[in-house]
């Protein structure tokens, strides 16, 4: 590889995580004050809850509901008391996103109220499950909770007919992590993206599990303006702001890119200044 390709990356990653490190602090902390999830509604058949750990897209109908996000387990009681009321039906199928182990919430609850629940395999890997023989202990934060790991896991796609929905789960190139997927509910036109892109702040490549710059790219590659984007948290949005998230990650990108080739060392670039300018499509570095 490039030497300068591959500190620019590194010097990517550095400013990209310190800065989503400092926003999602504060967002943890407004997070613990907040027990209960708020609701958009997309459409009568789609909503998000907004959980402490993050958004949650659930489809509900006559089929039963299917959630899709990181639902936290202290929202589930009251996600499942409004699922009961808007669906005769008792299935529940639950796909878990990624997350940092130091901030998973395993299934949340899930299965004990008789839910399918799945995740991608290197996800499941990482607590502990996904494993050839008999499966690890709970890591100590799932036991902590009083929550399991998800017990089924999957590849590459995961798709769902259901409530007049087609709904595909599609694993992606690494951005934020090596199990990142996309969700696409195709007759409600919504997308969900993970970790890959934040509607809070800035994004986090996190190498340790995988994570990589070309692979968020590369999934940040939706626009236009009839489109609905949910992000990890945050308010639902459209593909405008996707691309202008986009735009900004590669500004940052092709900024650093030029200080590493006009001699700056990786210490120095992380130390320069970063300056955010809000507008009215995003966060723009400076």
């Amino acid at each position: 590889m490039n030497h300068h390709h591959f500190l620019h990356g590194r010097v990517l990653f550095g400013v990209l995580n310190l800065v989503a490190l400092a926003v999602g602090l504060i967002g943890n902390a407004e997070a613990d004050t907040h027990d209960r999830a708020e609701i958009t509604e997309i459409s009568p058949n789609v909503l998000v809850f907004a959980t402490s750990s993050g958004n949650v897209v659930a489809s509900i109908g006559a089929d039963g509901a299917l959630l899709v996000g990181t639902p936290s387990a202290a929202s589930t009681e009251q996600i499942s008391s409004i699922l009961v009321r808007r669906t005769k039906s008792n299935a529940r199928y639950v796909v878990i996103y990624p997350e940092d182990a130091a901030h998973s919430e395993g299934d949340a609850g899930w299965e004990h109220r008789g839910a399918f629940v799945a995740m991608q395999e290197n996800a499941l890997e990482r607590l502990g499950g996904h494993a050839m023989g008999p499966p690890r202990p709970l890591p100590p934060r799932l036991l902590e909770l009083g929550v399991d790991r998800p017990r089924v896991a999957f590849s590459e796609v995961l798709t769902f007919d259901l409530n007049g929905e087609a709904v595909h789960v599609v694993h992606q190139p690494p951005g934020y992590s090596n199990a990142d997927a996309v969700t696409h509910f195709h007759a409600a036109n919504v997308i969900y993206l993970g970790e890959a892109f934040p509607g809070d702040g800035y994004p986090e490549i996190d190498t340790a599990q995988g994570g990589k710059l070309e692979g968020l790219l590369k999934q940040l590659s939706w626009s236009g303006s009839t489109i609905h984007i949910v992000p990890a948290p945050g308010k639902v949005t459209t593909g405008i702001d996707v691309k202008a998230f986009r735009d900004m990650i590669v500004t940052v990108r092709d900024r650093i890119q030029q200080m590493i080739a006009a001699g700056r060392t990786e210490d120095q670039v992380l130390a320069g200044r970063l300056r955010r300018t809000s507008t009215r499509d995003g966060d723009i570095v400076g």
